[in-house]
C-alpha cells in the first residue's frame, strides 16, 4: 500500500513538472480560470475637465468683469453693462450653439462609459473561454510531454549502461596502469638496489684491498726492520765516503738550460707527480734544481719545499717565490729530525753520485720519512740501451746508471715497501726510427728513457 502511494506522489510531481514545463514554454496560456482578461479603457477624465471649462465659458458670456467703487467706475461698469444688454441679439446664437455642443459631449461622454462597460463584459467573457483553451491546451502539453517519456526512458537506460561500460572500462585502464606504474617502481627500485649493492661491494672491496696493501706493507716493515736490524747495523753511524770532487771547469747552470730542456717541457714531464703526492702533508724536493717540480706543486695547491747546494739554483727559486734552501742533502737529511717528513722527491740526483753514497741517501730519507710517507725518486733507465747513445754520457756529472733492481733492493734494506717502478718518456717518441724493431726487441732494450720508482716508509 505505501509503495503505491509512494508511485501515485511521483506520478502526481512528474505531472506537475510536465505542467510547468508547458507553461514556461506557452506564457499565453498562464492565466488561471475566472479571471477576465485586462483590456484598456478610455479614459474620461480629460473630456470631463474640458467640458467644465466650456461650460464656466458659456456662463461667462454677457457678464462684466468686477471693478473696486467709485464714480469713475461705476460709469465704466454702467458703460460696460449698456454695451453687453446691447450686443445680446448678436451673441445669443453663440450661446446656443455653445450648450449644443456642450450637451453633445454629455451624450458622447455618456455613450463611452456604456461602451467601457461593455468591453468589461467582453473582457470577461474571453477570459473565460480563454481559460478553458489554456485547460485544453495544458492537457495536449501534456499528453505531448507523456508520449516521449518512455522512448527517453529507453535511451536513458541505453545512456546509463554506456556509461557504466565506459566506467568499467575506465577502471580497468586504471588497474593496467596502476599495475605497469607498481612493476616500473619496483624495477627501478631493483635497479637502485643493485646499483646500492655494487657501490657497497666497490667500497668493500677497496677498503679490503686496502687493508691488505697495510697488511702486506706492515709485514713487509716488520722482515726488513729485522733485516736491517742485523744486516745494516751501524751503517748510518759510520763515516760518510768522501766525495768525489765535483768541480767542473764550465758554466753547469748555461749547460743545463741548453741540453735539459725548456721550464715548460720539465714540468709538463713533472705532472706525472701531482697525483702522487695529492694527499702528502708536504713535500721535499732534494736537488730542486731551478724549481720546476716546486712550481708544479706549487699549482696542485700542494706545500713543497727545495734543497739544493747551487746558489744559482736556489736564487731563481727565490726570484718565482718558491721555497728553497741552500744546502748539501745530505747535511740537510742529517739534520732533521727521524720520521718528520711528509714526502721526498729526488729526480736526476742519484746518477750524479759515488755508487757508495746512494744507499746512504735512501738510508737518510727511510730513517727522515714518517710512517706511510711516499718516496719517488727519478734516474735514467739504464735498460735503455739509447739512454748510453745520447743522454747519460752528455752530461760530464754523471759517475754511472742506477739499474731499477739495485735501487729498489736498497729502498727494501732500509724499510720501505710497496716499490713499483714506472718507465717514462719512451724512446721510439725520440726516434722514430726505433719503431721499426720487431716490438719485442723495441721494449725489451729501447723502452723508456727514464724510470720513476715509488716506495712507502713501512
Amino acid at each position: 500500500m505505501a509503495s503505491d502511494e509512494q508511485k501515485l506522489e511521483e506520478l502526481q510531481a512528474l505531472v506537475q513538472g510536465i505542467k510547468d514545463r508547458v507553461r514556461s514554454r506557452h506564457p499565453e496560456t498562464s492565466a488561471s480560470a475566472g479571471e477576465s482578461i485586462s483590456v484598456p479603457l478610455a479614459d474620461l477624465m480629460p473630456v470631463v475637465h474640458a467640458r467644465d471649462s466650456a461650460q464656466g465659458k458659456a456662463a461667462s458670456i454677457g457678464a462684466v468683469n468686477p471693478r473696486p467703487g467709485g464714480i469713475a467706475n461705476n460709469v465704466i461698469q454702467f458703460t460696460k453693462r449698456t454695451v453687453s444688454r446691447s450686443l445680446n441679439w448678436f451673441v445669443r446664437d453663440q450661446v446656443v450653439f455653445n450648450q449644443s455642443v456642450i450637451a453633445c459631449v454629455e451624450t458622447l461622454m455618456e455613450a463611452v462609459n456604456e461602451l467601457n462597460r461593455s468591453l468589461v463584459s467582453l473582457g470577461a467573457q474571453v477570459g473565460g473561454r480563454m481559460e478553458q483553451d489554456r485547460q485544453a491546451a495544458d492537457t495536449y502539453a501534456l499528453r505531448a510531454a507523456i508520449a516521449p517519456l518512455p522512448a527517453k526512458w529507453e535511451q536513458h537506460v541505453r545512456d546509463t549502461q554506456l556509461r557504466i561500460d565506459a566506467i568499467a572500462a575506465a577502471a580497468e585502464h586504471r588497474a593496467l596502469h596502476a599495475e605497469t606504474h607498481e612493476r616500473e617502481v619496483l624495477q627501478s627500485q631493483h635497479r637502485e638496489f643493485n646499483q646500492s649493492l655494487e657501490l657497497a661491494s666497490n667500497r668493500i672491496q677497496a677498503q679490503f684491498w686496502k687493508d691488505m696493501e697495510s697488511a702486506r706493507l706492515e709485514y713487509e716493515r716488520v722482515i726488513h726492520s729485522e733485516l736491517r736490524t742485523i744486516r745494516q747495523r751501524g751503517l748510518l753511524s759510520s763515516p760518510p765516503p768522501a766525495p768525489e770532487s765535483s768541480s767542473i771547469p764550465f758554466d753547469y747552470p748555461a749547460f743545463a738550460g741548453r741540453f735539459r730542456g725548456t721550464p715548460e717541457h720539465v714540468k709538463a714531464g713533472q705532472q706525472f707527480y701531482v697525483s702522487r703526492f695529492q694527499s702528502a702533508r708536504e713535500v721535499i724536493d732534494l736537488g730542486c734544481g731551478n724549481g720546476e717540480f716546486l712550481e708544479v706543486m706549487r699549482d696542485a695547491g700542494i706545500a713543497a719545499r727545495g734543497i739544493d747546494a747551487s746558489p744559482a739554483c736556489i736564487a731563481a727559486c727565490h726570484a718565482r717565490s718558491l721555497e728553497a734552501e741552500q744546502s748539501d742533502i745530505f747535511e740537510w737529511l742529517a739534520n732533521q729530525p727521524d720520521h718528520a717528513l711528509a714526502g721526498i722527491f729526488c729526480a736526476q740526483v742519484v746518477e750524479h753520485l759515488p755508487p757508495a753514497r746512494v744507499p746512504q741517501l735512501i738510508a737518510l730519507c727511510a730513517a727522515k720519512l714518517e710512517r706511510g710517507a711516499l718516496l719517488a725518486l727519478e734516474t735514467p733507465n739504464p735498460e735503455c740501451l739509447a739512454i748510453f747513445a745520447t743522454h747519460f754520457y752528455l752530461d760530464p756529472t754523471h759517475t754511472r746508471p742506477v739499474p731499477s733492481a739495485l735501487l729498489a733492493f736498497y729502498l727494501e734494506e732500509f724499510g720501505m715497501g710497496g716499490i713499483e717502478v714506472v718507465t717514462r718518456f719512451p724512446a721510439a717518441d725520440s726516434w722514430p726510427e726505433l719503431n721499426e724493431l720487431p716490438p719485442a726487441v723495441r721494449d725489451r732494450f729501447f723502452g723508456g728513457l727514464d724510470y720513476a720508482i715509488f716506495a712507502r716508509k713501512l
